[in-house]
Order: C-alpha cells, then sequence, then structure tokens
C-alpha cells in the first residue's frame, strides 16, 4: 500500500515510513490511562503508535483507535485533535488504529468513544500544538510566548513571520515532550471544529463502493468457510454424513469443530465448518450436510412459556435491590395502579453480519475483521490458538452496523481456528440465518409496576419488579439474578420524587447466549416505565408531561443516598455526570414547545411521550400515530437530546434519527422465539426492520450544553417504544403492555 484515502488501516510503523518521519516528522500520543515522558523515552514504539503525526508534506495523520460502524467516531475523535491542534481540516488524514493494549480501552460500546476520551484527546493535540509552538520558537529564537499556533501554521506575535507544521515536524519532533496533564487546552470559545458538523470522512468511500468493510477482505489462496452450529445451546455432534458435501465441487475439506463446555463466554460455538475455494461451494456443501445432535438441557426452552413463568414471578415478592422509605403494605384497590410489561429476546439484525478473515502462520496470527473490540478479539484468538497476545494482529475494518453484537470476537475466534488447522487464509461468513439463530440475544423480560395515589392523584409509593437472564449468565454458570450493572441501566436509577420506592429483581435462568444489544437493559426499563407514567397520568387525568414533571419533582442532582444500593452511573464518576433532575425537566420543556409547533392529533391519531437517561444523556420523545382498522401508521417523532458537549452536531441528528429507526423496529416487530431450545426465527421476512413506508417523518433538538460529553448511540432507543404505545393509547383507548406491537396491529 502506497497512498492515503480518507480513512487508512495501516500499522502505524508504515505511516511514519509513508511520510518521512524516519528521517523527519513528528509522531506523538500516549495511552489513555498513562503516558509520561519517561515512558516514551524507554519505548519509541510507542512514541510511534498513538494520535497524532505530522508529516513534511504537511498532512496531519490522527489515529482514530475506535471502530467506525456509521456512528462517525472515525470523525469524531480527529476533530477533537484536530481542534486542539489547530488543524487545517483539509489537510487531516485518518488512521485507523489496530489492536493495541497502549490506547487504553478499545472497546467501541456503551456509547463511550467520545465521554470515556474527550479529555484525553484533546490533551493529545494540545501535546502537538505545544511541541510545534516550541519548536518555532527555538527557530526564531524568541520566547515561547510570543508564538502561537492557528489554522495549519505558527504565528510570530510581533512580526508576519510565520511557519506550516509540515516545516516544523522535523525539529518538534526532537523536543522533550510536555506532561499531558500540563499543556494548556483551549478555551470554548475559539474551538474550530468541535461543536461544528463534518461530514463523515467515510462518506465518499461508501458512495463510490471503495469502503472496505470485513466482507470485502480477500487474501491471495484464501478459503471460505461456512459453519453448522448447534441450533440448542450445548448440544454437541453426534454424527455428520458429509458424503454428498464432499461431491461438491469447490469444497476442500469438512471439519467437526468441538463444543466447549460451561460459560459460553466468547469462544466459537462448534459444530461443523465446511471449507471451500469459494462461498457459494462453501454455502452449498453446507445445506448437503446430514448432521445428527445430541440433546441438551436447554432442548425444553419455549420462549412462550418461559416468559408466562416471568410474568408470574415479577407478582410475588422478590430480592430488594433499592428502598427509599418504608414498606408499603397498604394498597386499597381505588388507590392503586398495576401493570405488567413484557419485551420478548430482541437481536442485533445489522445489516453486515460477522465477518472474519484470518491467517495463522509459524510467526502468529493476522486478522481482518469487522470488530467492536480488537483487544478482545487479541486476546480470545490467542487464548484460542495457544499464542501470546502480541502474536496477532487485528486489523479493523468498517463495519457494517454493529449494535453490540461485534463486541463478541467469536467469530474471528472461528476464522483464526480453522486457519491454524488448515494452514491457510479462512474467512468465515455469517449469514442473515446464522446471525439470527446463533446469536448474544438481548435478554426477554418481564416487569411489574405498582403505584399507590393519593387524594390529590399524586403518587406517594413505588413498588416495581424486574426479571430478566443475566449477560453475566454468558459467563459464568449458574448466574439467575440480573447484576447490579444491569439493573443500573433505567430501573434502580429513575430520580422519581416520591415517599416510598421499593425496587426487587426475580430469578431468570439463561438457556441461549444473552448479550448486549443497543441501549441494553434500558430497552425493556424504559419501556415499563415510560408506560407506568403514562397510564398514571391516565388515570389521575393529567397530561403525561405533567406527570412526569410532578413525579421528577425539583430540580437537584440525585445521589441515591441510604437507598441500599451503590449506583454504577455507566463507569462514570457522579460528580462529573450527576444524574440531573434540572436535565430532565429540560429535555421535557424543549419537547413540549416542539409539541406546541407539531401537527394536533387528528381523528385516530394521538401522540404520546416519554423521557429517559441512559449513558448519562437525557433524551425526551414524542410520536404520533394514526390506526385504522387496527392498522397502525407511524407519522411522526420528535426526539429531544441533551447529550452535555456535542462535537459533530450532525453525527447526534444522525444517531438520534437512527435510534427512531432502531427503537421503532423493536417495537413494532422485534421477536425472537424459542421452540425446542432453537430460535424460531431465521431471515428478514420473520424478523423485520422498519422499511421505507414506515418510516415516520424525524424532528430532532439537541440542547446546547457545557456539560461533559454524555453517551449518543444508545440514549436515544429506550423512550422510542413507551411514547409509540402510548401514542397508540391515545389514538384508540387501548393498552399494549407487550411487545411487539404486530401481535395485536397491522405494522
Amino acid at each position: 500500500m502506497t497512498t492515503f484515502t480518507a480513512v487508512e488501516n495501516i500499522s502505524r510503523r508504515n505511516v511514519l515510513k509513508l511520510f518521512g518521519a524516519v528521517g523527519g516528522g513528528l509522531a506523538l500520543g500516549g495511552t489513555s490511562l498513562v503516558w509520561s515522558p519517561m515512558a516514551l523515552a524507554q519505548d519509541k514504539q510507542a512514541l510511534m503508535n498513538l494520535f497524532v503525526a505530522i508529516g513534511e508534506d504537511n498532512k496531519v495523520y490522527l489515529t482514530c483507535h475506535r471502530s467506525e460502524m456509521g456512528q462517525g467516531i472515525r470523525t469524531g475523535i480527529p476533530q477533537v485533535l484536530a481542534d486542539e491542534l489547530e488543524a487545517d481540516w483539509d489537510k487531516v488524514v485518518v488512521v485507523q488504529g489496530l489492536a493495541d493494549k497502549r490506547y487504553g480501552s478499545q472497546n467501541t460500546d456503551g456509547s463511550r468513544s467520545i465521554r470515556k476520551h474527550y479529555h484525553r484527546m484533546r490533551q493529545m493535540g494540545a501535546t502537538a500544538r505545544t511541541m510545534l509552538e516550541q519548536a518555532a520558537a527555538d527557530k526564531w529564537k524568541v520566547p515561547v510566548t510570543e508564538v502561537y499556533a492557528k489554522a495549519h501554521k505558527v504565528h510570530h506575535k510581533g512580526s508576519n513571520k510565520s511557519l506550516s507544521y509540515g516545516e516544523l515536524a522535523l525539529a518538534a519532533s526532537k523536543l522533550t515532550m510536555p506532561e499531558l496533564d500540563k499543556v494548556t487546552l483551549k478555551p470554548e470559545s475559539e474551538f474550530v471544529h468541535i461543536g461544528k458538523s463534518h461530514t463523515i470522512v467515510d462518506m465518499d468511500a461508501m458512495l463510490t463502493g471503495k469502503a472496505i468493510y470485513g466482507y470485502d477482505i480477500k487474501l491471495d489462496g484464501m478459503l471460505y468457510a461456512s459453519i453448522t452450529r448447534p441450533p440448542v445451546l450445548g448440544s454437541d455432534v453426534v454424527s455428520v454424513d458429509d458424503a454428498k458435501a464432499r461431491k461438491i465441487a469447490g469444497v476442500v475439506d469438512i471439519i467437526t469443530l468441538p463444543v466447549p463446555k460451561g460459560a459460553p463466554l466468547f469462544q466459537a460455538l462448534g459444530g461443523v465448518a465446511v471449507i471451500a475455494t469459494n462461498s457459494w461451494s462453501a454455502i452449498e456443501a453446507r445445506k448437503a450436510l446430514a448432521i445428527t445432535w445430541s440433546e441438551s438441557v436447554n432442548d425444553s426452552h419455549d420462549s412462550d412459556v418461559y416468559l408466562k413463568g416471568l410474568v408470574e414471578r415479577v407478582k410475588l415478592p422478590g430480592k430488594v435491590i433499592r428502598q427509599l422509605g418504608t414498606s408499603v403494605t397498604d394498597w386499597p384497590a381505588e388507590h392503586t395502579l398495576s401493570a405488567v410489561y413484557t419485551v420478548p429476546y430482541l437481536t442485533h439484525a445489522m445489516m453486515e453480519p460477522p465477518v472474519a478473515t484470518a491467517n495463522v502462520t509459524a510467526d502468529g496470527c493476522e486478522l481482518w475483521a469487522s470488530s467492536q473490540t480488537p483487544q478482545s478479539t487479541q486476546q480470545n484468538v490467542a487464548g484460542a490458538l495457544g499464542l501470546k497476545e502480541e502474536q496477532v494482529k487485528v486489523n479493523v475494518t468498517l463495519l457494517g452496523g454493529g449494535f453490540g453484537r461485534k463486541s463478541k470476537p467469536d467469530f474471528s475466534v472461528e476464522a483464526a481456528i480453522l486457519s491454524q488447522k488448515l494452514n491457510k487464509p479462512v474467512k468465515v461468513c455469517w449469514s442473515r440465518e446464522d446471525e439470527i439463530q446463533n446469536g448474544y440475544y438481548h435478554a426477554i423480560s418481564a416487569q411489574m409496576y405498582q403505584a399507590k395515589i393519593d387524594g390529590n392523584s399524586m403518587p406517594t409509593a413505588l413498588l416495581a419488579r424486574t426479571g430478566f437472564p443475566s449477560i453475566s449468565s454468558t459467563f459464568a454458570e449458574g448466574v439467575e439474578y440480573p447484576s447490579d450493572g444491569e439493573l443500573d441501566l433505567g430501573f434502580s436509577d429513575v430520580p422519581l420524587a416520591l415517599e416510598s420506592i421499593q425496587l426487587e429483581s426475580v430469578k431468570a435462568k439463561a438457556h441461549t447466549r444473552i448479550g448486549w444489544m443497543r441501549s441494553v437493559c434500558n430497552i425493556q426499563h424504559a419501556f415499563g416505565i415510560g408506560s407506568f407514567v403514562d397510564e398514571l397520568a391516565v388515570k389521575t387525568n393529567k397530561p403525561c408531561v405533567q406527570m412526569w414533571r410532578e413525579l421528577l419533582g425539583k430540580p437537584r442532582i440525585e445521589n441515591f443516598e441510604n437507598q441500599g444500593f451503590k449506583y454504577g452511573n455507566y463507569g462514570e464518576e457522579l460528580a462529573d455526570h450527576p444524574v440531573d433532575v434540572g436535565r430532565y425537566l429540560k429535555v421535557l420543556d424543549t419537547l413540549e414547545a416542539a409539541l406546541a409547533k407539531a401537527p394536533k392529533a387528528a381523528e385516530n391519531q394521538g401522540w404520546g411521550m416519554a423521557v429517559h437517561r441512559s449513558f448519562v444523556s437525557y433524551v425526551a420523545v414524542a410520536t404520533l400515530v394514526e390506526v385504522v382498522d387496527k392498522k397502525l401508521k407511524v407519522i411522526k417523532s420528535i426526539a429531544v437530546m441533551d447529550a452535555g458537549t456535542v462535537v459533530n452536531p450532525d453525527r447526534v441528528k444522525s444517531q438520534l434519527e437512527g435510534a427512531i429507526i432502531f427503537g421503532l423496529s423493536l417495537a413494532m416487530m422485534g421477536d425472537i422465539s424459542f421452540k425446542g431450545g432453537k430460535v424460531v426465527q431465521s431471515n428478514f421476512h420473520d424478523y423485520p426492520l422498519l422499511r421505507l413506508p414506515q418510516c415516520p417523518d424525524i424532528e430532532t433538538h439537541i440542547i446546547a450544553s457545557t456539560a461533559k460529553p454524555g453517551g449518543v448511540g444508545e440514549p436515544g432507543v429506550p423512550p422510542v417504544a413507551p411514547s409509540l404505545t402510548n401514542a397508540i393509547f391515545a389514538a384508540t383507548g387501548t393498552r399494549h403492555r407487550d411487545l411487539p406491537l404486530n401481535k395485536f396491529v397491522s405494522v
């Protein structure tokens, strides 16, 4: 590779060779964990393998260490770096980072890429700027206080002299790097790129077909693998009749892969792999296999029966996880409202199913994968092959969607194992059927909410229970209760100003691989609380927005003190990202103002709304629907987000639009069901996504804020489902407490 495109996926050492940094140029950086001049002086590779490089060609090469799946992070991270660097955006080239511990976490999920790295990326850009300024001061023999960087040059205040970054790169690279915590950051009033909408750097490549996704990787001599995995978790191969399959032209080998014992973890599922010289032969030969599977403890799993059991359990006392005030034992029927809400299993259904290509040699393994977690991929592949982590190189391609599925590196492990066995490069491509029937599923769930209402039509007490198989079951056997971290996701952390709050969880055993999906447990928890607040509003004859305001109470910072649990707050310090009721109220105010200008509900129409905090951001959504003869039409959606400081408003707008579509798809049609331990659905015909005619007009509002950046990718999803079902109630008077809606109405 000898030329750059907008985004390059090559090693940092090769970047430096390409633009002459070995003989002249600047490479700067530090991990997001520890950085010091001493550490870099002792490790030249660290100096060359991080975030900022400047060539004598005057281009700036900025590394994005996160994975791009359409959310725009390969634009957002460079925007932050470029702003502090005072770089000209037209001279920026983005480099995709490989798996490397020195970056700190590269796990691109949890809406963390900006909120966890914003400050450090500012420091990295400022470090480069500081060194360039010092190099110019030394060249002009003036105090550094007399120079300043602006618009890709360093200027002298007392004259018209200036030097380009390319002219200063060699001298700057020889200076001692300042400590990150001692560099001066720009005032926010001087931001050039942060807070401005930039077109994503991958756009041209996407539009012209030049973008490289996992499916686009081709290596000399590469073989293709199509794998039949156990249809029931825990079943194994008893026998294989592969005679017909081996007769198909192009088939190279058929390999039985062992089924791992114990918790699923990120291990390959096992099964039977067909290896061929082309993908079509592999797929056709796989169809010709006759496999006998062993029995499994999960053979009897029926999701309908399981859900009925969950519903009954949430009606009975569970394990108390949060307690405010005294337990209420008196629940008079005339002053009590209770309801149970359910959400089925769900799957990610990203456009590009999992795919990875591995080449294992005597020296190690090189991978090309559409991975959200290159470091986890590196670790798990190394473990499966018996290699050291540094022997595994992970190249991150563009992802055709991820939503959390590609945070699990099982598909990369499969490719690596097969390549090691065959001593050739192997590409493993999951089909749509594979992705739907052998995934890591969002948990099936049931929730019970019960409120006591006083004579002034105001709720005074809340009792709530939630039950769902835990993600922890994927990592350890015998898990029966949700983890504290899962309960923190929209259940235990809703800051209601009531006299008594008692929250409980109930047992729920897992019978399949449970994993995180976009918004995770906020999906079911926001549906529950968002629907229940609307039911309270109807019962007390108040607008839903007013009921939310009354339940939230006065603006305050909620710390959940002395309530029996420690709030995890998405891994953030409460001091940095407090639970701020004032910000809840602000998004409600903004939504109400937008609704005042929106079309009024006509006959057979209704507006519904909900508000939710997740991933330390605040989102309110309103939805307008029409229902005629049980035919549902979603007409308009309005979304308001307070995500703190926003780097790229266009990307936030796009993420909100995508969240509306994602959330509507789940609420209207999302349903993974199990019969006899097997997934019933197989493709988009029975696990559909929102089609263009079903998509509403979408209006977005981003609240200006100087608060620290919050999450963006996931917070828009949770309020969508309750806003939709609340709107249907407003239009029809029928309350839907169970998802998906296509069981009850035509969508």
